[in-house]
């Protein structure tokens, strides 16, 4: 157990480190955040800030020096730099990194287990793309496969023809057929050292644009009658990798079943309900089971949870959505706003 008092490090600078550093903060730990980025939100509210490259090892190595145990807020850290960790403990692994941050490892390590998934091919020259639209038709959506979210990297493919007007990226990509689903929902769950799992209910997630927009839980009956069989394919994947600490599982539910769609090795949007909407967040179980302490109760705080995304430079009247004691507001303290942005979220509470 590494006990409070310890400094926790947190690999990335965004939202998702600075309400981990939060969660730290109230189990008395000191939180110490590496990121490129001098613009950190998350060394707002942190003990201290190294801002360095990934590839300065004398950076990374100090960095490592000052902290017990080492985590990361995204899932594209390149891992050849994490050599610099020496003998610190990192939680999540490294193989959970190398499995989630190419889409192609990622399906090829699901199927291995069981698991459904969307049909794929692998793309490398435009030669592959056509032999993909022949043989798994169109729609279909071509991603990079390292570092797309939110909707980046990616070009929907509605028809054969459309595929002529994209200038393919020089990187390593991957073609996905559209899969027909009632609904997408998530699994998202929290595992220990001696291997103890506890999972939250599954929200039910609608995307604007790639971007996720609304969390709901509970999830309609549609989702909750394959959520079963998806916790079971999320828990071979984490005793496969070993794996310390939470993770997203992305789902659709179809006439066939869950067929997954990808992992996220942290702490994950579609779940930043439980903040309020259940008895411990993923963010104090993602600190706890990093920690080696006994994770915490992951049942509903109420009857009904939603959360919606703040994206981008849309005007809201903040003293209006605070005047509900329903809801809950968290802002980033981003700077500066964009096109598809998230800048906060609004979690609201039905009891």
């Amino acid at each position: 157990m590494i006990p409070p008092g310890e400094t926790i490090g947190i690999l990335g600078g965004g939202q998702l480190g600075r309400m981990l550093a939060k969660a730290a903060a109230q189990l008395g730990y000191r939180v110490h955040v590496y990121a490129p980025e001098a613009d950190s939100v998350a060394a707002e509210v942190c003990a201290q800030f190294t801002c360095a490259h990934w590839d300065d090892a004398k950076a990374l190595s100090a960095f490592a020096a000052d902290c017990a145990v080492v985590t990361y807020e995204f899932e594209n850290v390149p891992i050849g730099p994490l050599k610099a960790l020496g003998k610190t403990l990192l939680h999540p692994n490294a193989r959970a990194l190398e499995v989630a941050q190419d889409r192609l490892n990622e399906k090829e390590f699901v199927e291995a287990l069981g698991g459904r998934t969307a049909p794929y091919m692998a793309i490398d020259t435009r030669e592959d793309l056509d032999a993909a639209l022949v043989r798994l038709g169109s729609p279909g959506i071509l991603k990079t496969r390292r570092e797309g979210y939110d909707g980046k990297g990616q070009w929907r493919i509605a028809f054969d023809h459309e595929a002529d007007g994209i200038a393919l990226p020089d990187q390593a990509l991957i073609y996905e057929g559209l899969v027909t689903f009632d609904a997408e929902f998530s699994v998202i769950l929290a595992r220990g050292e001696d291997g103890t799992t506890v999972f939250w209910d599954s929200a039910e997630n609608v995307h604007d644009g790639g971007i996720l927009a609304r969390s709901t839980v509970p999830a309609a009956a549609a989702v909750r009658e394959q959520v079963g069989e998806a916790r079971a394919l999320a828990q071979k994947v984490v005793d496969a990798l070993d794996y310390v600490g939470v993770a997203a599982f992305e789902f659709f539910a179809t006439d066939a079943g869950p067929i997954f769609n990808e992992m996220a090795p942290r702490v994950h949007n579609s779940g930043h309900w439980t903040i309020e909407g259940a008895v411990t967040s993923q963010f104090e179980n993602h600190i706890r089971a990093i920690c080696g302490l006994p994770l915490g109760d992951t049942r509903l705080a109420a009857a009904k949870v939603e959360m919606r995304n703040v994206i981008g430079d849309a005007a809201e009247d903040w003293a209006a959505v605070l005047a509900d004691p329903a809801n809950h507001l968290h802002l980033y303290g981003k700077a500066a706003a964009r096109p598809g942005r998230k800048m906060g979220h609004v979690t609201r509470l039905t009891f």
